[in-house]
């Protein structure tokens, strides 16, 4: 018969925290390994059954891509319509969050969750709009693949060897319902062949490339273990809210039990292992006991190393305060619910076992669910034991002292009080010292005064008097009671103490954190972070503190306590590593021993911002074991603080740049139309002197400098009405031989003296552009050629397909495009080589790139070869139509 599983009191931050989920929309997410597999396909299918069953659903926003079974979903839903957003020429829609939050339904229906926003729009990700969406109570579900969650990104990216840009925080996992949309990598493949997924085209360069059967196996394998994991979550906060006991083994959860002993940094490895060959979270946690306070030097520098070392493995690191190492560890367990523990086995005598009993054994015998794994400690691990057990368990020499003197004038009180209250009640007297004794001095030494309390009440009370001998029977039985009543109480006050001092100690920390963190928050710039890290640091953890910053490009100390710490070459060295590989070094760590500095990086999701160092006076490490958590504590919120005020900077200068485009448009805006009037005027007055001198030889120049004063207004105006986001695209297939023929024309005059060599093939695919503006942008590209291309030769415009685009070149015979500006050439009021020799006025080229980003086409300069500057518009894929 087995027994019932011992009750559990529900955990109070689970109850918070599903309190705060009933009062919000409850999220449901349809995950799937990569594009194609049916996300909206069963999203859609899920909102339609809840539909026909009389449900309030509306579908906020869903990209169908044209595919017939998913639009045929959509029939008989309520679909909303979509916001529409003028944005630098292109007419873009995206989720109308105020009308979906005015139609208030029950369930919204929301795709593609790590969609980027319209720039202009409320948040900047959809994912946004739907925590505002579940704020207002509005249940909600959509759609992600999973290279979109941010903690995957560099994964995928390692090996689809695709950066993906739009992510969501793993944080939206929290108290969402996820439901996996799984399909096989062959039978995905065959949907992309096809064409279910993507066109035809698309498709074939899709499987050479993101598609392939590795890369789909290996996120297949990711979206599974995203969702099992969320599960598993899902599941211990829902048993915790209801205080429901055991296990629940559906998903591994591994415990790391780290001692003083040596030894500690091979449980941390074998951990590790086990949670790789698992895939399973794990966590290191040290007890720490009343016996902690007596460590010496070396056995606390292993605690921090081995949890260092944890910490660098990937694991959560935890320092729990306990009466005792089995009592801690119980606790963690069952708060974890974890069901693999590693823990290490010292080589005890049997007679320590039986005086003090073995941990593992209790934790075997007590955990039935628990699969624990004992690795055996080295040899010298219990010399050590033996040579420091009195030291670390019996206590200071001073405590026993203390006793004696509280047992000897509780006796001498009870010699003057003997008279008047009689021998009966002297026993009783001596249970006050004993309290006493335990209370300050712990456990042992109340145990001692409750024996040398029976022993003075024995030899100075019963008779005989003066003897240990006992005559009357009722005396030894009091002399027992008086000693077992002793032994209970010395214990019980002893524990007491041990409690209250692990109470005080985690309530004053936590006091103390939340009051560095109002600190962090009143502190208006760098310095004042800097200083309030370095003092909260240094006080919590009696070490010196430095923050150092990266200042004209070199990292510097800011902030130091003492303010005359000195950071030596090697200090220094060891500084740079930890700002530049994020992560610690220094005395105590893996790198860079020999500093006497330990620093630590202060990295957030901007990278790092700064760096922490701590330092003792004396030669011992850092931050001991006891200590190790709370120091990563206050390095995470010092590293918030810093981000804080990074963004706030980031937001003023932005608003700065926003004034100064405002400013440049509005100047650039008047110069453009104010300059019209006059240039007609000049024009019209050429003209008529044309018509009365004809023959006039400074006619041809008037009328070309006329040309090329309007073309630069031309491009005044232009460059306004693209960064006010007033161009509108017509996009058609466009014959890229038809619009460079159109440009050469154009052209004409300017092009005398410059032969034009086309490498246009006729049977080039047709782009989907704005013919406007490609022409536009080639009118600015080849007037640059000619610019600075002089008379060494013929002017190359030269299109090709290759597999993944259409290109089209513009290459002069100039001078070429001075080493690194490449990028820079393109800013607008830029100059080329020569400066402004040429006649050029910095504005062509930056016209070219924003109308090619307008049209979603890439433009690059570089330098070819064989001489001359070389401008590339790159078409990707998707612009072009295959030439029938």
């Amino acid at each position: 018969m087995t027994s019932s599983p011992p009750e559990k009191r529900p955990s109070p931050e689970a109850l918070l925290r599903q309190a705060k989920r009933e009062e919000r929309g409850q999220l449901k997410i349809f995950l799937g390994a990569a594009p194609g597999v049916g996300k909206t396909f069963a999203m859609l299918g899920e909102g339609a059954a809840l539909k026909r069953e009389g449900e309030d659903v509306v579908v906020a926003v869903a990209e169908t891509h044209g595919r017939a079974e998913t639009e045929a979903l959509l029939v008989g839903m309520e679909v909303l319509p979509r916001r529409e957003v003028e944005y630098r020429g292109h007419r873009l829609t995206g989720m109308d969050l105020d009308a979906v939050l005015r139609r208030a339904p029950a369930l919204a229906l929301v795709d593609e969750y790590a969609h980027s926003n319209v720039e202009g729009s409320r948040h900047p990700k959809r994912w946004q709009d739907v925590e505002e969406l579940l704020n207002a109570g509005i249940d909600v579900y959509t759609t992600l693949n999973i290279q979109h969650v941010e903690s995957l990104n560099d994964v995928v990216a390692s090996f689809t060897r695709v950066r993906v840009r739009e992510t969501v925080p793993d944080g939206v996992f929290e108290g969402a319902e996820i439901k996996l949309v799984d399909l096989p990598p062959d039978e995905l493949i065959e949907r992309l062949k096809d064409g279910k997924v993507y066109v035809p085209e698309e498709a074939s360069r899709a499987l050479g490339h993101f598609f392939s059967k590795p890369n789909l196996s290996a996120l297949r394998e990711m979206a599974l273990r995203r969702a099992a994991l969320s599960v598993d979550r899902q599941m211990l906060q829902d048993l915790d809210a209801g205080g429901v006991a055991g296990t629940y083994a559906a998903g591994e959860r591994i415990l790391v039990a780290i001692s003083e002993q040596p030894g500690a940094d091979a449980l941390a490895r074998t951990a590790k292992r086990l949670a790789d060959g698992l895939n399973a979270p794990w966590t290191a946690v040290h007890i720490e006991t009343p016996r902690s306070r007596g460590f010496d030097e070396e056995a606390q520098r292993r605690v921090a190393a081995a949890l260092g070392l944890a910490a660098t493995l990937g694991a959560t690191i935890a320092t729990i305060p306990a009466e005792n190492v089995i009592v801690g560890l119980k606790g963690q367990i069952e708060a974890q619910r974890a069901t693999q523990l590693v823990i290490g086995r010292s080589q005890r005598s049997w007679w320590f076992e039986l005086r003090h009993g073995s941990v593992v054994e209790s934790l075997i015998r007590g955990s039935q669910d628990l699969a624990i794994h004992v690795i055996p400690s080295p040899e010298l691990a219990a010399a050590e034991g033996r040579r420091g057990a009195w030291a670390r368990g019996w206590g200071r020499p001073q405590a026993y002292g203390a006793a004696m003197l509280l047992i000897a004038a509780m006796t001498l009180l009870a010699k003057l009080a003997e008279p008047v209250i009689g021998r009966g009640a002297i026993d009783l007297l001596y249970l006050v010292p004993v309290i006493v004794a335990a209370t300050l001095y712990g456990l042992r030494p109340g145990l001692f005064a409750s024996i040398a309390a029976a022993l003075a009440f024995n030899f100075f009370f019963l008779e005989p008097i003066h003897s240990f001998t006992i005559t009357d029977p009722q005396s030894v039985l009091t002399m027992l009671v008086l000693t077992g009543v002793a032994a209970v109480t010395s214990n019980l006050a002893g524990r007491l103490r041990t409690r209250a001092q692990i109470g005080v100690r985690s309530a004053q920390e936590n006091a103390a954190l939340a009051a560095f963190a109002q600190t962090l928050a009143r502190a208006a710039d760098l310095d004042a972070t800097a200083t309030a890290t370095c003092e909260e640091v240094s006080r919590l953890l009696g070490v010196r503190a430095v923050v150092m910053i990266e200042r004209e490009g070199m990292l510097r100390p800011v902030v130091a306590r003492p303010p005359d710490a000195q950071i030596s070459p090697v200090d220094q060295a060891a500084a740079e590593w930890s700002w530049t590989s994020g992560e610690p070094a220094g005395r105590g760590t893996n790198t860079l021993l020999a500093s006497d500095w330990q620093f630590h990086p202060l990295k957030t999701g901007l990278g790092v911002l700064a760096v922490l160092g701590i330092a003792r006076d004396d030669d011992r490490d850092p931050v001991s074991a006891d200590k190790a958590a709370l120091l990563a504590t206050l390095v995470g919120q010092a590293a918030h603080a810093h981000e804080r005020l990074r963004l706030e900077d980031e937001m003023r200068g932005l608003s700065l740049l926003e004034e100064r485009d405002r400013l440049r448009a509005a100047l650039l805006s008047s110069i453009g139309h104010d300059l019209r009037t006059p240039l007609t005027g000049i024009t019209a007055a050429i003209e008529a002197l044309a018509g009365e001198h004809p023959d006039a030889a400074a006619l041809p120049v008037a009328r070309a400098e006329v040309s090329r004063l309007r073309r630069f207004l031309d491009n005044l105006v232009e460059l306004v009405r693209l960064d006010a986001g007033g161009i509108r695209l017509d996009v058609e297939p466009v014959d890229l031989t038809d619009v460079v023929a159109g440009v050469v024309h154009d052209l004409k005059d300017l092009l005398r003296g410059h032969p034009i060599d086309f490498q246009v093939p006729a049977g080039l695919p047709l782009v989907r552009v704005d013919a406007r503006l490609l022409h536009h942008i080639l009118l600015n590209l080849l007037a640059n050629a000619i610019q600075h291309g002089g008379n060494a030769g013929p002017i190359t415009i030269a299109g090709r397909r290759t597999p993944d685009s259409v290109t089209l070149t513009v290459r002069d015979r100039g001078e070429g495009i001075e080493p690194g500006a490449e990028r820079t050439i393109f800013d607008t009021f830029a100059q080329g080589r020569g400066g402004d020799r040429h006649g050029g006025s910095g504005l062509g080229l930056a016209i070219a790139r924003g109308f090619a980003e307008a049209l979603g086409i890439g433009i690059a300069a570089a330098n070819h070869p064989e001489g001359g500057a070389a401008f590339t518009l790159i078409f990707p894929g998707e612009l072009a139509i295959p030439a029938e």
